[in-house]
């Protein structure tokens, strides 16, 4: 093979090898990681979950980044670059340092062997990502899990604290389809005699039953971690410590607060190794913001971008959209991909929506528009169909009054697109 030179290269090559975009399973990761001496001696922050790690690991970056710690941070998948993946020490990693790492990894993969290790696109760049963090002298990391935990990846390093946001049906095809199996995969970035936090209200019994029979320290939102809310802003409770008059969260949404507090509490679980003050953590969570979490990029109409795209998600869209103050008509623009739930998202979010703009996704694993507007016709909502997002996202834009909200979500790839869209119009603009 010819070595990419560039990341676009890079990143062709890995999606081009690989015939399935999900593998699971730990030893092919294990033994390039092995080969690499990838054996971090920083704290190991875990962040699994079926929706919210993400915010969770926004909170983590944020706060630690605060107290003057040298972060880095892993997350998937990516908006609009690759880069966006890996951050160390607070910013993006460049494009010539993801080449370096990849090309280490790759040559491992190739170490002494007539056939090299077979990695898929998301296992090379975990390994990337962890080589770079090794590389940048680094006081923490936060790892966020790219599908269910036990076999993902991110799982080939014991996390000195993990952390599970919630529990639903989501990749079932992979995971299980009963919480109690999604539950249980979860769990596997537990680790015995570690914090073990969970932000589920209501986990599954599975989830509980591996962090009692693997003797991990299991903290629950909702039992151990308590928040109270205010009219200027909340505390949060970890056992019998109180931290008082934290500042309203910049991520809108009442199911930000579970995600901050696991935060707080994984903080609190590590405080012998990464101290955190007062001050730290209220300018951590008051500035953490993660892309694409019910984000608005306009008003007059409000324009707002949301990557749910499973039950679980819409669920929490619609009630942050019930929270608006009452205004004029709500439009959806919505794609979504076809292995996903895609009228259980409809329904949840149905009673908020007055028209609906449905779009293809075209990617192999996309929905076309005909799909979409097939499982809106079932559900009877008023709708019109659009070949691609941009298409969707203008013809919204034509429709809306000032007073109106534009709610476009239904995948990371919807959200990409109008980001990429609505970028152009403003350029053009």
């Amino acid at each position: 093979m010819n070595t990419p030179t560039t990341l676009q290269d890079w990143l062709q090559h890995l999606e081009s090898r690989n015939r399935e975009a999900i593998v699971l399973g730990l030893d092919r990761v294990a033994q390039v990681r092995d080969r690499l001496g990838l054996s971090p001696t920083f704290p190991v922050i875990s962040v699994g979950g079926t929706n919210g790690k993400g915010s969770a690991c926004a909170y983590l970056e944020a706060v630690l980044t605060a107290a003057d710690y040298r972060v880095g941070c892993y997350t998937s998948p990516h908006l609009l670059r690759f880069n966006e993946r890996i951050h160390i020490a607070g910013r993006e990693a460049t494009d010539a340092e993801l080449c370096e790492a990849l090309a280490a990894v790759e040559s491992a993969r190739h170490e002494g062997m007539q056939y090299p290790v077979p990695l898929t696109y998301f296992e090379q760049g975990t390994l990337a990502a962890m080589w770079l963090f090794q590389h940048a002298g680094l006081d923490a990391v936060v790892l966020e899990v790219g599908l269910g935990g036990r076999l993902d990846a991110v799982n080939a390093w014991s996390a000195d604290c993990a952390l599970v946001t919630s529990v639903d049906l989501d990749h079932q095809q992979f995971l299980g389809e009963t919480r109690n199996e999604i539950g249980f995969e979860k769990a596997g970035i537990y680790r015995a005699g570690r914090p073990a936090i969970c932000g589920d209200p209501d986990p599954p019994f599975s989830l509980l039953a591996h962090a009692d029979a693997i003797g991990a320290q299991m903290l629950r939102l909702g039992e151990d971690i308590r928040i109270e809310l205010n009219e200027v802003g909340w505390t949060c409770r970890v056992k019998e410590s109180v931290f008082p008059a934290l500042p309203r969260l910049a991520m809108p949404g009442r199911h930000q607060y579970g995600n901050a507090a696991c935060a707080v509490t994984a903080l609190w679980s590590l405080r012998a190794r990464l101290p955190v003050s007062m001050n730290a953590l209220r300018a951590g969570l008051s500035s953490a913001r993660q892309p694409g979490r019910f984000q608005i990029i306009g008003r007059q109409p409000l324009r707002i971008l949301d990557v749910a795209h499973n039950p679980q998600a819409a669920r929490a869209l619609a009630d942050s959209l019930a929270d608006m103050p009452p205004g004029g008509k709500i439009i959806a623009v919505c794609a979504m991909l076809a292995d996903k739930d895609v009228a259980a998202v409809v329904a949840a979010l149905r009673p908020r929506i007055q028209h609906w703009h449905a779009a293809g996704l075209d990617m192999p694993r996309g929905l076309d528009a005909q799909g979409m507007a097939r499982v809106l016709q079932d559900a009877e909502c008023a709708f019109q169909p659009h070949r691609t997002v941009a298409e969707a996202w203008r013809a919204a834009c034509l429709q809306a009054e000032s007073a109106d909200t534009i709610v476009a979500f239904g995948s990371f790839h919807t959200v990409a697109e109008v980001m990429a869209e609505a970028d152009s119009a403003e350029s053009h603009g």
